[in-house]
């Protein structure tokens, strides 16, 4: 593909993943109402939610190995077929089994959607153009979850529940006809044997470590099974490795590993994505619990980072062509650090503008190291390593962002119980602070050219 048609494709891969992100965080906003509809109690209805990134964890591992025996354009095309018709089918009923396994069916189709999908780019696009062309696939990541609080409220108050389901039907058809005419992928299929040690070994690991997380964020009566599931998750963690290192044909190869700038996103990349996935969560419950905020108060505010997120956006790639990735990582992780630290000072007679402040300087920060993380990763890489690395790097990304939340949880329960609310909140909040000096600290290991090939 040119330069043009590039881009065209990489503009419908990031609607998929759009779509994608934007029907995970909507359905959070649907749950008490589904709950109400279902007969069943939140936590029940809260299995939408857990059931849709159960499948995805365990089926992601599999994306890069299912791209090399099909057309990856056919691949793509069809899981989006599947994600949008089983979208569909959950808003057509009121049975929670029905649509516990349509959620399990999407599960499955997105965990293929965007690995693929974002392969045909990565394989396609010129070092040159790597940086430009992969930021386009941050801007889903930037929007969905700024919208969908608002959009979901609307929906649900408006019409009902299911529409937020049917949603993904107008998404969904415009993604199959715009990938039809707009991406151009031919690649060469291969006789790849299937490693089905390996596949069980990495599914059970990932499945494991995402039941843990969602065990440990209901608080300290879990905690021991979650501690015990996540145990069992590393071990197998491990356990996976080792086989995917020793075979000749692993599901996935982990070359990519002894490439530095690979190697730090999957380290200090992954502890980043943990505090994503938990930094939200925590400031709207501190404004809510111990603060007693209103959830619409709270949400107005913590919607600043989303804000921070998209003002900083359109100048992130001027950046990182200017300062570099070694530094644009750190003045982003600074940021992000920083403002962590600040949010862990915050006091019931705080001045609200300086939380709004705050929590759009942490989205800027979030942004930025975001951007640079996601061309860094695969700057120096190989053709060849592409593939497992991205399998590698969705892998990663999934487990750390659901494993913040439940981490966040559980140590907010721990201080609870010896101090007061506010504080728990506050001490978790600091702690978060320090496990972000770990990757502000590993970028500075980076040479000043890192990546510099896509610059």
């Amino acid at each position: 593909m040119n330069e043009k048609a590039l881009k065209r494709a990489a503009l419908v891969v990031a609607a998929a993943l759009f779509m994608q992100m934007l029907d995970s965080t909507i359905v959070t906003t649907a749950l008490p109402q589904i709950a109400s509809d279902l007969s069943v109690n939140q936590s029940t209805a809260s299995l939408l939610v857990s059931v849709y990134m159960l499948f995805a964890a365990v089926f992601i591992p599999l994306s890069g190995w299912m791209a090399k025996k099909m057309n990856r354009k056919t691949l793509f095309l069809l899981a989006v077929l599947i994600f949008t018709l089983s979208s569909v089918a959950v808003g057509l009923v009121n049975n929670l089994a029905y649509i516990l396994v349509m959620r399990a069916l999407q599960g499955i189709a997105g965990a293929m959607m965007i690995p693929v999908g974002k392969l045909i780019i990565l394989e396609n696009v010129a070092s040159k153009n790597l940086l430009q062309i992969l930021s386009y696939l941050i801007w889903p990541a930037l929007i969905a979850p700024a919208i969908a609080p608002l959009l979901g409220g609307y929906i649900i108050s408006a019409l009902s529940w299911h529409w937020i389901f049917f949603l993904n039907l107008p998404i969904g058809l415009g993604i199959l006809i715009a990938g039809y005419f707009l991406i151009h992928d031919e690649n060469e299929t291969e006789n790849a044997p299937f490693d089905m040690v390996g596949f069980i070994l990495v599914a059970l690991a990932a499945g494991l470590i995402l039941i843990a997380a969602e065990t440990l964020s209901h608080g300290l009566k879990s905690l021991a099974l979650g501690a015990t599931l996540l145990v069992l998750g590393f071990i197998l963690s491990i356990l996976s490795f080792k086989h995917l290192q020793r075979v000749d044909q692993p599901l996935f190869a982990l070359d990519a590993l002894k490439t530095k700038t690979f190697r730090i996103y999957t380290t200090g990349g992954s502890i980043f994505w943990i505090t994503i996935g938990a930094l939200p969560y925590l400031l709207t419950l501190l404004l809510q619990v111990p603060f007693h905020w209103s959830a619409v108060e709270a949400g107005t505010y913590v919607i600043f980072i989303f804000l921070g997120n998209l003002a900083i956006k359109p100048f992130t790639t001027a950046i990182i062509k200017r300062t570099g990735y070694k530094y644009a990582l750190v003045i982003a992780l600074g940021l992000a650090t920083m403002s962590t630290f600040l949010m862990a000072a915050f006091e019931m007679n705080t001045v609200k503008a300086w939380i709004a402040f705050v929590a759009f300087v942490s989205g800027v920060g979030r942004s930025l190291a975001l951007t640079a993380y996601n061309s860094l990763a695969f700057s120096d890489l190989t053709k060849k390593e592409k593939n497992a690395a991205n399998t590698l790097q969705s892998v990663m990304q999934m487990l750390s962002q659901a494993f913040g939340v439940g981490f966040a949880a559980t140590l907010v329960a721990l201080f609870a119980q010896a101090f007061t609310s506010s504080l728990a909140y506050q001490m978790t909040l600091f702690i978060f602070g320090l496990i972000s000096l770990y990757p502000l600290f590993e970028v500075l290991t980076l040479p000043k050219n890192a990546g510099e090939s896509t610059l």
